[in-house]
C-alpha cells in the first residue's frame, strides 16, 4: 500500500510528462487525478491504520542507496503517526487541487505539462515526508523546491513569473546551505543519517562529560554548543522553506504561478515541509533550549508581521498568501515551545482551510475574468453563492471561530505560548492574540470587499460572472467538510489526554515539559482572548468595509508613512536589493566588462588576435604592385644572402 502512495503520482508524472502530446490534454488530466484520487483514499486507509491501530514507527526497505565502506543508505519508507498525518494532507489536497484544476485550467494549451508538473511536486513532497533518513529528506528538499520554481514559472512567457520562480529558488538555496550544514554537523557527531540512530544516541551524547566535540566558524563547541549550532542551522532550511522573517519574501510573489499551484504550495507541500523536518527531528530539537527559544522568536515575530501587511494588501491572493506566512509562525510558535503535536494538529487543520480558500479565490478570479484586485470586485454575493459560502467557512476556520478546524488548533497554540518556559513564550502570547485579531480583519475584509457592498467592476465583467463548474466546486465542498469539523474530530486523538496513545512515539514529549497537559489549566481570559479579538476583528472589518467604507481611505491619507510601510512589506524587497541585489549586479557586472572582458579577453585571446592583426596590416603594406620594389626587394635580399654567405665562409676558415 505504501509503495502504490508514494510511487503512483510518480507514474502520473511520468506518463503525462513524456507522452502528454501523445495522448491528449484529456487523458492526462484524468489520469493524473485519477491516480492522486486512489492515493488519497490509500492514505486515508494508513492514516487511521497506524494512528487508531496498534504498533510503533516501522520501517519498509525498498532498496539500498547507497554503500561507501561502513556508509551505507537505505532508500525507505518510514511509516508512523506523523507520516500518516502528512500523507493524508499531502495527498488529500493535492488530488482536490489536480480535479479543480481540470476545470480552472480547461483553456490552457499546455494542461499535460501542468498536471506532470502537480504530480512531480506531489511525489518529491512524498519522498521528503515518508524519509528514514537525512539524505532521502534532502532528495524530497530539493524536489519540491525545484517543482516549486516549475510551477511558479509555469507561464514562462511573463517576465513576473519567471522573475517570482527565480526569487524563490534563490531564496530557498539560502536556507538550504544551512540545512546541508545541519546534515553535515549530525552526520560529524554521529557518523550516520538514520532518524532512529540519531535519536538513540542524541540523548546520552548531550549528558556526556562535557568537552570539544565540534570547531565551527572558529568557535569550539561542546556537545551542547554543536546540538545548539547544529538546530539552528537545520532550521535555517525550515526557515526558507516556510518561509520565516527574513526568509519570507520569496511566498507573496509565488502567486505569480496559477491558483491552484498556490493552493498546493500554501496548504500541503513546500511550506509545510520546514515545520514537518522541525517536528520529525524533535528528539533533537528539544535538546537544545537554545534553538527552540529561537524558534519561538522567529515564530512569532512572522506570525506578527505577515499579519500586518495582509492588513492592507489589495491581491486576493496576496493576502491569503501573507495569512499562510502568519499561520506557519503559529505552527513555529508551538514547535518551539515544545507543543510538537500542536504544531503538526495546526498544520493539519490549517491544510483544509487554507486550500479552501485559495481554491475559493481561484473560482472567483474565473469568474471576473482573472481579476485578482478586491479594489475591482465587490458585489458578488448573489452571482457565485456556492464560491460566497465556501469562502465564509474558510474565513470563519481561519479566524478560529468556535468548533471549526481552525478553533482548536490556532488557540491551542496560543494556549501553549501561555504555558510555555522559554524566554521568549510570553513575547510569542502577546503576538499570536494580537495577529489573531488582525488575521480577523483582514480576512472579513476580504470577503467583504469581494462579495458585498456594490459592484465595483465594469459592466461587461459583472454580465460575464458566472458561478464556477462542478468540478471546481466539489473539491470546495469536500474542503468545507474538512475546515468545519477537521478540529472537533481530530483534536482529542492529536492533543487530548490520550495524545500519546496517537502518536506512539512519533513526536518527542519532553518529560519536564508537558506542554499537553498545562494548557487544559491556563486561566479563563486567556482561552477566551483569541475570541476576544476574533469578534474585534469581525467588527473593525464591519465597519470599515460594510457600514462607513470611506474611514479606510481617510486612515490611509492621515497615517500615509504607515500605511506605505505595509504596503509596501515593511520594504523588506528594498533592503534586500539594495543590500544584496544591487552589490551583487555591480560586481558581476565589473567582473563582466574589467575583469573578463578587459584583461583576459584584453590580455588573452583579443589581446593575441589584435597582435596578429597588426602584423598583418604591415605585410599587407609591402604588398604595393610596383615591379621597381619587387625588384629592389630582390636585391636587398641578393646583397642579404652574399653577406651572411661571406661571414659563414670566413667564420669556418
Amino acid at each position: 500500500m505504501y509503495q502504490a502512495i508514494l510511487f503512483l503520482p510518480l507514474i502520473g508524472f511520468l506518463v503525462a510528462g513524456l507522452s502528454g502530446r501523445a495522448i491528449g490534454a484529456k487523458a492526462s488530466e484524468y489520469l493524473t487525478s485519477g491516480l492522486m484520487i486512489v492515493v488519497a483514499l490509500l492514505s486515508w486507509v494508513a492514516f487511521v491504520t497506524v494512528g487508531f491501530g496498534e504498533g510503533h514507527a516501522t520501517s519498509q526497505v525498498l532498496f539500498r542507496w547507497m554503500n561507501s565502506g561502513d556508509f551505507n543508505v537505505d532508500w525507505s519508507i518510514r511509516v508512523d503517526t506523523l507520516t500518516a498525518v502528512m500523507l493524508v494532507v499531502v495527498n488529500t489536497v493535492s488530488a482536490l487541487v489536480h480535479v479543480y484544476s481540470i476545470g480552472y485550467m480547461h483553456h490552457d494549451p499546455h494542461r499535460p505539462r501542468f498536471f506532470a508538473y502537480l504530480s512531480l511536486f506531489t511525489f518529491a513532497m512524498l519522498m521528503l515526508v515518508t524519509s528514514d533518513n537525512l539524505l532521502q529528506m534532502f532528495f524530497g528538499w530539493e524536489g519540491v523546491g525545484l517543482a516549486s520554481y516549475l510551477l511558479i514559472g509555469f507561464w514562462f512567457k511573463k517576465p513576473s513569473a519567471n522573475a517570482a520562480a527565480m526569487k524563490a529558488f534563490v531564496v530557498n538555496r539560502v536556507g538550504d546551505f544551512g540545512f546541508i550544514l545541519g546534515i553535515f554537523g549530525l552526520f560529524y557527531l554521529f557518523q550516520t543519517t538514520d532518524y532512529d540512530t540519531l535519536f538513540a544516541q542524541a540523548k546520552a551524547f548531550s549528558e556526556a562529560e562535557p568537552k570539544v566535540v565540534l570547531d565551527f566558524l572558529g568557535y569550539q563547541l561542546t556537545q551542547q554548543g554543536a546540538l545548539t549550532a547544529i538546530c539552528l542551522l537545520l532550521f535555517m532550511g525550515a526557515m526558507g522553506k516556510s518561509a520565516q522573517f527574513l526568509l519570507h519574501t520569496w511566498l507573496p510573489d509565488a502567486m505569480e504561478g496559477p491558483t491552484p499551484v498556490s493552493a498546493l504550495i500554501h496548504a500541503a507541500t513546500m511550506v509545510t515541509a520546514g515545520v514537518f523536518m522541525v517536528a520529525r527531528l524533535s528528539p533533537i530539537f528539544d535538546l537544545s533550549h537554545t534553538a527552540l527559544t529561537v524558534v519561538t522568536l522567529f515564530g512569532a515575530t512572522t506570525a506578527f508581521f505577515a499579519a500586518t501587511v495582509g492588513l492592507v494588501q489589495n491581491d486576493i491572493k496576496r493576502v491569503i498568501a501573507y495569512s499562510t506566512c502568519s499561520q506557519l509562525g503559529y505552527m513555529f510558535v508551538a514547535l518551539g515551545v515544545g507543543g510538537y503535536s500542536i504544531a503538526v494538529f495546526h498544520l493539519f487543520t490549517h491544510a483544509f482551510f487554507k486550500a479552501l480558500l485559495f481554491l475559493g479565490a481561484g473560482s472567483v478570479i474565473h469568474a471576473v475574468s482573472n481579476e485578482q484586485d478586491m479594489r475591482k470586485m465587490g458585489g458578488l454575493r448573489k452571482h457565485i453563492p456556492i464560491t460566497y459560502w465556501s469562502m465564509v467557512i474558510g474565513t470563519l476556520a481561519l479566524t478560529g471561530f468556535p468548533l471549526t478546524a481552525g478553533y482548536f488548533s490556532k488557540d491551542g497554540i496560543i494556549e501553549a505560548a501561555f504555558v510555555g518556559h522559554n524566554a521568549f513564550a510570553q513575547y510569542a502570547f502577546w503576538m499570536t492574540v494580537v495577529a489573531a485579531g488582525m488575521t480577523s480583519f483582514y480576512s472579513w475584509r476580504l470577503a467583504f470587499m469581494t462579495f458585498h457592498g456594490k459592484p465595483r467592476a465594469s459592466v461587461d465583467v459583472m454580465k460575464h460572472v458566472h458561478e464556477s463548474p462542478l468540478v471546481m466546486t466539489v473539491p470546495l465542498f469536500v474542503l468545507s467538510v474538512g475546515a468545519l469539523f477537521a478540529g472537533a474530530v481530530f483534536a482529542g486523538p492529536f492533543m487530548g489526554h490520550h495524545y500519546e496513545e496517537f502518536w506512539k512515539g512519533a513526536l518527542y514529549i519532553s518529560e519536564e515539559n508537558e506542554i499537553l497537559h498545562a494548557i487544559h489549566e491556563v486561566p479563563f481570559w486567556v482561552k477566551a482572548s483569541p475570541f476576544v479579538m476574533m469578534v474585534a476583528g469581525l467588527a473593525l472589518a464591519w465597519l470599515f468595509y460594510i457600514k462607513s467604507p470611506d474611514i479606510p481611505g481617510r486612515l490611509a491619507e492621515r497615517h500615509q508613512g504607515l500605511y506605505q510601510f505595509l504596503l509596501n512589506k515593511w520594504y523588506f524587497d528594498e533592503l534586500y536589493d539594495a543590500i544584496f541585489v544591487r552589490p551583487a549586479m555591480w560586481i558581476g557586472r565589473q567582473l563582466w566588462k574589467r575583469g573578463d572582458g578587459t584583461v583576459i579577453d584584453g590580455l588573452g585571446p583579443n589581446g593575441v588576435a589584435a597582435r596578429v592583426q597588426d602584423v598583418t596590416s604591415w605585410v599587407v603594406r609591402l604588398q604595393t604592385g610596383y615591379l621597381y620594389h619587387y625588384a629592389f626587394a630582390m636585391l636587398i635580399g641578393v646583397a642579404a644572402l652574399i653577406t651572411w654567405s661571406m661571414f659563414s665562409v670566413g667564420g669556418a676558415h
